[in-house]
């Protein structure tokens, strides 16, 4: 059976330049980047590279990029962090303002800042998925400490207005913080031209491994570490250095950044194709895309869509037994009956959301595979539907 594998936005492939970088440093020998001797040394100088490498890419001090494990310890060391740091300060700067569809990792981590007594505001996004900047500038005040808005929305892909609102956050004196995992290799990020202090990467998500990412801190952004310990990371995150993944993560993310308009080129046809074989297989009123329909106003990899009277978790179990992967959503929830809490705040009623299915697309997929898979589906709901 030849899989299908529709699921990037879980988690993607790793680019055979980056598992190859991987290797290399997990075969150069045992080397702590914190020893002296030569072996540290060594594994010190492929850290220092692919730090390098990644503030090139996205146009910052390499001394304000932070490796983590990961984008969920990013944004929790973001968050936590900053909102902290602030209100250390400046002990009216208790305000947290946030949208209603951000990834848990932020959302969760927003839910214990308030328990630590911040104030909370979670802003209403459209039908769409996009929060307006009007809404933001109502919420954000002298009080506010940090502002915390995605860039691309990772179970609809829609593209929020965070640099405008980037700019009202930096006018009243808070921090602003960007979970960019989404977006990176999609779309383009400069750092010295965006209202931006912190900003969030996963490495996974960009055909690196997972285990990796990064955290951008802008030089003199009021920001206390997470984790404590060692003095890894100029005592800004404890712990031993994923040398191998590091050094994987920034080959990553040197060809998602070279090749960020044919990846955009490549999943705007493979989408596009799907949507078009659906129509045909399905006729167009069985079934509606959730999110931005304009090609300007979405991530080109995510197609988020709802099948008129088939639960989603039907379908995406017939799906994987005719070998084609796909999501309910969120990968750190599909394994949760709730319903999604992105559709649900872009107001879709409750059956929508529970027929909703994410595909999501990235290298090695094709527009043969897209027609396939619309096959598949008007197979399997054709079945569900008869019964």
């Amino acid at each position: 059976m030849n899989a299908i594998y529709f699921d990037h936005a879980a988690t993607s492939p790793m680019h055979p330049e980056a598992v190859q970088a991987y290797v290399a440093a997990a075969g150069a020998g045992p080397g702590n980047p914190s020893s002296l001797h030569a072996f540290g040394r060594a594994a010190r100088s492929r850290v220092t590279a692919a730090r390098d490498a990644i503030a090139g890419l996205l146009r910052c001090r390499p001394d304000e990029l932070v490796f983590t494990g990961g984008g969920t310890e990013s944004d929790n060391a973001a968050l936590f962090g900053a909102a902290r740091a602030m209100r250390a300060r400046d002990e009216r700067r208790t305000g947290i303002v946030t949208t209603a569809i951000e990834h848990h990792a932020v959302l969760h981590a927003c839910d214990q800042l308030e328990a630590e007594g911040f104030a909370l505001t979670v802003l209403p996004v459209d039908e769409t998925g996009r929060v307006s900047a009007e809404a933001a500038a109502a919420a954000i005040g002298p009080t506010t400490a940090v502002v915390s808005v995605m860039a691309g929305n990772n179970e609809v892909g829609t593209l929020q207005p965070y640099a405008e609102i980037g700019a009202l956050a930096r006018a009243q004196g808070a921090v602003m913080h960007v979970d960019a995992v989404q977006a990176f290799g999609y779309e383009p990020i400069d750092l010295t031209a965006l209202p931006v202090d912190l900003l969030s990467l996963s490495a996974h998500k960009a055909g690196g491994p997972q285990g990796v990412g990064a955290l951008y801190v802008r030089a003199g952004t009021p920001w206390q570490p997470l984790l404590f310990g060692g003095s890894q990371e100029r005592k800004r995150r404890a712990g031993t250095e994923n040398v191998a993944g590091i050094a994987a993560f920034a080959a990553a993310a040197k060809l998602a950044a070279d090749e960020r308009e044919a990846r955009r080129a490549h999943a705007a046809d493979v989408r596009g194709a799907l949507l078009r074989a659906l129509a045909a297989e399905l006729g167009p009123d069985a079934f509606a895309v959730n999110g931005d329909p304009r090609p300007e106003g979405s991530l080109p990899h995510i197609l988020n869509v709802s099948f008129h009277g088939v639960s989603n978790e039907t379908l995406l179990m017939n799906l994987d037994l005719a070998g084609v992967a796909a999501s309910g959503g969120s990968a750190c929830t599909s394994g949760s009956l709730q319903p999604s809490h992105v559709l649900a705040a872009m107001g879709l009623a409750p059956h929508f959301c529970r027929n909703a299915v994410r595909f999501s697309f990235g290298l090695g997929n094709t527009t043969a595979e897209a027609e396939k898979t619309a096959k598949i589906i008007a197979t399997i709901t054709s079945r569900l539907r008869n019964r």
